[in-house]
């Protein structure tokens, strides 16, 4: 009984871990498929046989001239004591800062600058998408709207975090750090795999859904009641687009720490 039993138990290990690589390859298909996904009538570029979302660039291209303007203006003529502007760009860093050694721990300082850019870019790109009126800019076809609007900036910025994580932890710990697929037990081992393809998968679709949603939102009840009803609606996504840059942002910097967390 106990060999039948031990046969049993490997046929079985077998085909779990068969089902999670046809699952992670069926993951990143429908990931790729689901790039093509449209809201809307997009704008596009022909790129050398590539077909370019031309407004989510635009946008983006807009959202990062406002934020290396901004950095330009904090960085010149620093005071010892800061006032106004430096004041407010130093509270800025000292949050990021905050959240980044909450989350990683004692080696924070070398990512402080990527949690930074990944929560800068995604609050500025959420809020262009609710303050801008980028619909008074005609365009051949289709319209202007938050970068991270669009399913494909969504994806990149979690591939980045991933790429991120996985450096984090081969730079630490070298060929160890695959140790931690068989920890607390190699039965784990499948779902351990699995779960690297699933945190893009969370991370994408969260930001993608809830600004798309906002937008919608925002957009029905201005057709509907264009006066008094969609202002607090508003307000509620400004304060929505904050906190998913936060919830992003707090997260990469979770995969990070515990890419590099010792496991005893």
């Amino acid at each position: 009984m106990n060999q039948n039993h031990f046969f049993e138990s490997s046929i079985f290990f077998s085909e779990s871990n068969m089902n999670v690589l046809s699952c992670s390859i069926n993951t990143l298909k429908g990931l790729y498929e689901i790039s093509g996904v449209e809201v809307g009538q997009h704008f596009y570029w022909e790129i050398g046989g590539f077909q370019v979302h031309g407004q989510v660039l635009i946008t983006s291209w807009v959202v990062i001239a406002i934020l290396l303007g901004s950095a330009t203006l904090a960085a010149r003529n620093p005071q010892t004591i800061p006032t106004g502007g430096q004041n407010f760009f130093e509270y800025v860093l000292e949050f990021i800062r905050d959240v980044s050694q909450t989350q990683i721990g004692e080696e924070y300082g070398p990512w402080v600058p990527f949690i930074g850019t990944m929560f800068l870019f995604i609050f500025v790109s959420n809020w262009s998408g609710a303050l801008f009126p980028w619909k008074i800019i005609e365009l051949p076809h289709g319209e202007l709207a938050a970068p991270t609007n669009d399913i494909n900036t969504t994806v990149a910025l979690a591939l980045l975090t991933s790429v991120a994580y996985f450096y984090a932890g081969l730079t630490k710990k070298g060929f160890r750090y695959f140790g931690k697929y068989i920890q607390p037990t190699p039965i784990l081992l499948p779902i351990n795999i699995l779960e690297d393809f699933t945190k893009p998968l969370s991370l994408s679709f969260r930001l993608f859904g809830n600004i798309l949603a906002d937008e919608l939102v925002i957009v029905v009840l201005v057709s509907l009641v264009p006066s008094v009803v969609p202002i607090p609606v508003m307000f509620l996504g400004l304060f929505t687009s904050g906190i998913q840059a936060l919830i992003f942002a707090t997260l990469a910097a979770a995969y990070i720490g515990e890419s590099i967390e010792d496991h005893h």
